[in-house]
C-alpha cells in the first residue's frame, strides 16, 4: 500500500548504528517484498531476528482436491463449517488454484500458544462475525464486523477475539495485494474520484516491544507444509520501524459505491488487486436511475475468470434464497446472470441493502473436499425455468 507510516523508535539515517540506552545496538532488518523492488520497511529489533533454536515437526497443510477441472456453478453454505478452538485448525481451504486459496474460518479462541508467519502468500482476512485484535511485530489493529486485514507475507502475528462467535472469509495470494491501479496517480496517492481514500485505512498502533529470551514457538506456512520452530527471543522485539509494507485494515462499510443512470459493471466494486485476482464489495447504494433501468446484472459470459462470491448480509437482489455466509462459484466456460425472477423484480426498486465480497481469479480454480462436504447439491441447475 503506497502509505508511508512509522511507529516507535528508529535511527535519522538508514543503515546506520543504532544504540540500545544501556549499551549494544539494535537489530536491522529490511522488510520487504517482491526482492527488493516492492514495498518495505526497515525494522529495528532488540534481538537479532535470525535466532532458531530448534525445528520441532513439520507436515503437510495441502488441501485436499475433489474436483481439479470444474465446470459447475457451485454453492457452499459456508455457515455450515463447524467450528475449532485453534486458529490455524479453524482455516479450512474451499477453492484453490496456483495463485491463490480462498477459505472460510471459525476460530472459537484467541491465538495466543504460539505465533504464525505464512511464508508464501499474503493474507486478506475478512471479518464477518467477531472483534478483536490483530497483534503483529510491527503493531497491533482493532478490527470489527467488516473489516478487511491485509497482512503482508513473512509478518508474524497473534490474533485476539472478544468472544467465540467468529466467521471469517480470507484469501491467501502469493501476490501482493494492492490498492487498483486505476484509482490512483503516478505516485500512488489515491484520486477523488476513487471509492475510498487513505484515512479510510486502519494502521498499525500501540507497537508491542518485548525484550524477552526463552522458547517462542512460531507456526511457518512455506510450500504447502506447516513447520514448528523454536525462537530463542520474542518475535515483537521490534522498538521501531517505517516504510511501505505492513498490515492495514479497512472496512467494507468505507467503500462509498460508484453508481449510474444504467448498470455498472462489476469493476466499479474492485477493492483490491493482485496480478492474478481482483477483490471487490458490492455495498448498500442507490440502484440504477434511468427510467427504463433493470436494477438486476445483466446476463454475462465467464470467459476469462472464475467469480467467487461470499454473501455477507442484507438481502442479494439477482439470486433466490441465499443467505449469510453463502459462498456461490461461477466457472470460466459459461454464461451465469440473475435467477429466475430477478430482473424483473428488481424493476422499480431504488436501494439495495446487499453486502458481499467477490474475487474473481484470472485462472480456474479447484474445488476442495472440504467445499464439497458444504455444497448444496443443486446451485447449478437454479436458472432452470
Amino acid at each position: 500500500m503506497p502509505i508511508y507510516h512509522k511507529l516507535g523508535d528508529f535511527p535519522q539515517k538508514r543503515h546506520t548504528q543504532f544504540e540500545k540506552p544501556d549499551g549494544g545496538l539494535y537489530y536491522e532488518q529490511l522488510f520487504g517484498t517482491e526482492g527488493f523492488h516492492g514495498h518495505s520497511s526497515l525494522l529495528y529489533h532488540v534481538h537479532r531476528p535470525t535466532q532458531v533454536k530448534e525445528i520441532r515437526k513439520s507436515y503437510s497443510v495441502e488441501p485436499k482436491i475433489a474436483i481439479d477441472k470444474n465446470i459447475k456453478s457451485l454453492l457452499f453454505k459456508g455457515f455450515e463449517l463447524k467450528p475449532a478452538d485453534d486458529f490455524l485448525e479453524s482455516r479450512k481451504a474451499m477453492l484453490v488454484n496456483r495463485d491463490c486459496i480462498i477459505g472460510l474460518a471459525a476460530p472459537r479462541k484467541s491465538l495466543r500458544e504460539y505465533f504464525y508467519k505464512n511464508a508464501d502468500s499474503d493474507e486478506m482476512l475478512f471479518i464477518h462475525k467477531g472483534s478483536g485484535k490483530l497483534r503483529t511485530m510491527m503493531g497491533n489493529i482493532d478490527f470489527e464486523y467488516g473489516d478487511y486485514l491485509i497482512i503482508p507475507r513473512g509478518m508474524i502475528y497473534q490474533i485476539d477475539f472478544d468472544t467465540e462467535d467468529n466467521r471469517l472469509f480470507y484469501v491467501e495470494s502469493h501476490a501482493p495485494f494492492y490498492t487498483p491501479k486505476r484509482y490512483k496517480n503516478a505516485s500512488g496517492q489515491l484520486l477523488e474520484h476513487s471509492p475510498f481514500c487513505e484515512r479510510d485505512f486502519k494502521l498499525p498502533s500501540e507497537i508491542e516491544t518485548h525484550d524477552e529470551k526463552g522458547e517462542f514457538v512460531i507456526k511457518i506456512k512455506k510450500e504447502g507444509m506447516m513447520h514448528e520452530l523454536v525462537y530463542a527471543t520474542h518475535p515483537f522485539d521490534v522498538i521501531g520501524w517505517d516504510g511501505y509494507n505492513f498490515p492495514y485494515g479497512f472496512s467494507i462499510h468505507n467503500f462509498e459505491p460508484i453508481t449510474g443512470r444504467v448498470h455498472q459493471p462489476p469493476p466499479v466494486h474492485q477493492t483490491f488487486e493482485t496480478s492474478t485476482f481482483v477483490v471487490c464489495s458490492f455495498c448498500p447504494r442507490l440502484y440504477d436511475y434511468h427510467p427504463k433501468a433493470i436494477p438486476a446484472p445483466y446476463n454475462h459470459s465467464n470467459i476469462d475468470s472464475d467469480e467467487v462470491l461470499y454473501y455477507v448480509d442484507g438481502d442479494f437482489m439477482s439470486r433466490n434464497n441465499i443467505e449469510q455466509g453463502h459462498i456461490t462459484l461461477h466457472p470460466k466456460g459459461i454464461p451465469h446472470g440473475p435467477a429466475p425472477g430477478a430482473m424483473e423484480r428488481s424493476i422499480g426498486k431504488t436501494v439495495t441493502e446487499e453486502l458481499a465480497v467477490m474475487v474473481d481469479t484470472f485462472r480456474p480454480l479447484m474445488v476442495t473436499e472440504e467445499a464439497m462436504g458444504l455444497d448444496d447439491g443443486q446451485y447449478y441447475k437454479s436458472w432452470v425455468e
